[in-house]
């Protein structure tokens, strides 16, 4: 071994990668960005700690928006971070096609308990997109295992976000994340959105108008007949589309037409799973049991990929009346609890427990709900919405440019007030670590709120 290979020049070689800017911005083609605009003036991300980035040049950036979504439990969380580092010494791979090991067991019974319901059984993927696929997959083979293999038709919500796979993809409700890839699936139809910002600007938490929207699902059935329909698909709280927030009693509706006409009902939970409104998952904090949830992001704190569908007990059933020695599901991916990714996650579990993380995202709800609010009456702002630990500020949109106003707020928080939060259109999204204190949502408000002066 010479000398640069020790453990410790390899630890400096590896770490040095994050920490310099890279030569040529050319050759990565980067997700949902504008390439050209983003390489203009770039925003390089090198180390991370509790709510803190940094950034190439050192400046140290308040996270708002836990990532993407995803790291719920601040960065570079010390339990999370030895898992991984022991277990890729450990364990670094194993197959779970007639194989497996040890961890998806123990990180499948750990996320059973905390799941509503009899949401017991729990099929692994690597991101929400194939969570999502893979629970669209699972409702169409559940009908035809009971003897209804007529039910194909998925019915989704204008607005929705469900990944970005074509099962995913068609039950989304996102124009620019459909028009470019052709029809999608067949048999796909689509409920009207809940966000209504003349009844329900400001509201403070639930919303008060809107339940009558569930009764559109009463239309699609009719048009189509209940027999045809597998799955509704909805998110609890829409978080691409700007944090849209279900009205008062409506996914208890959803809940009720759903079970009236033996239609499953599917939560993506994939931004409200693991804490971000309270609870484990939205289901529990709304007061709902869907038939699946779909889970990611929060479930490995975003170090590792991971996807999870939750399917209740019932449906798992449906499919074990065959021969024992007969495969039960014809689906899967190579990296369906993936060793290091159960390790993340089963360690992202015990700091979410020991630190009372759930519980904290309700005891601070208040608070941050009444410092998002403080912004009203702020140039341009048109609403404010807010549930749990995640919140929104939508702008009036500039004449024939729209999404410009909130990406220049964006951008200038970043770069002039170090500030980490999401746009998406006209809206300022936003959701902290939930390790987030006072202090951190005050700075998060103080540097909105003269970003927002300054942009008017």
């Amino acid at each position: 071994m010479s000398a640069d290979d020790t453990p410790s020049a390899l630890a400096e070689h590896y770490a040095r990668q994050n920490l310099d800017a890279p030569g040529s911005l050319d050759h990565f083609w980067m997700p949902f960005t504008a390439n050209k605009q983003f390489k203009a003036k770039p925003r390089l991300l090198a180390s991370a700690s509790g709510m803190y980035y940094k950034d190439v040049d050192g400046n140290e950036v308040l996270d708002a928006t836990a990532g993407l979504w995803c790291c719920n439990a601040g960065h570079a969380r010390p339990r999370i971070v030895e898992a991984v580092r022991q277990q890729i010494g450990t364990l670094d791979f194993a197959p779970n096609f007639s194989m497996s090991s040890p961890l998806p067991f123990k990180l499948a019974e750990r996320l059973a308990a905390l799941a509503p319901g009899d949401l017991n059984k729990v099929f692994f993927s690597n991101s929400g997109s194939e969570a999502v696929d893979s629970a669209l997959k699972i409702a169409l083979a559940y009908h035809r295992v009971r003897g209804e293999g007529q039910r194909t038709r998925f019915i989704g919500r204008e607005k929705g976000y469900h990944g970005v796979g074509f099962g995913g993809m068609s039950v989304g409700g996102l124009p620019n994340n459909r028009k470019w890839f052709g029809p999608g699936l067949p048999a796909v139809s689509h409920i009207r959105h809940t966000l209504d910002v003349s009844r329900n600007a400001f509201s403070k938490g639930l919303p008060p108008h809107g339940i009558e929207l569930a009764e559109d699902l009463e239309r699609q059935i009719a048009l189509y007949d209940a027999s045809t329909i597998a799955a509704v698909i909805v998110e609890p709280v829409s978080g691409s589309a700007g944090v849209v927030i279900p009205p008062e009693g409506y996914l208890q509706r959803l809940r009720e037409i759903c079970d009236k006409h033996g239609i499953l009902l599917i939560f993506d939970e994939v931004i409200t799973g693991f804490g971000r409104v309270g609870h484990a998952f939205g289901a529990q904090r709304f007061g709902v049991t869907p038939d699946m949830i779909t889970a990611a992001k929060g479930i490995t704190n975003g170090c590792v990929p991971m996807g999870a569908t939750f399917v209740s007990e019932r449906l798992f059933d449906a499919f074990m009346n065959g021969p024992d020695n007969a495969i039960d599901m014809f689906h899967g991916y190579t990296y369906s609890g993936h060793p290091l990714a159960c390790a993340a996650a089963l360690a992202t579990l015990d700091t979410y427990e020991e630190e009372h993380l759930f519980d904290k995202a309700l005891s601070l709800g208040d608070y941050w709900q009444e410092a998002l609010h403080s912004l009203k009456g702020l140039p341009n702002i048109i609403d404010i919405r807010n549930i749990g630990l995640v919140g929104a500020i939508e702008l009036a949109p500039r004449a024939g440019a729209p999404g410009t106003r909130a990406y220049d707020v964006f951008a200038r928080a970043f770069h002039d007030g170090h500030l980490l939060t999401r746009v998406t259109g006209d809206v300022i999204a936003l959701s902290p670590p939930l390790i987030v204190e006072k202090d951190h949502i005050d700075r998060i408000v103080n540097v909105l709120a003269d970003t927002i002066r300054a942009t008017a």
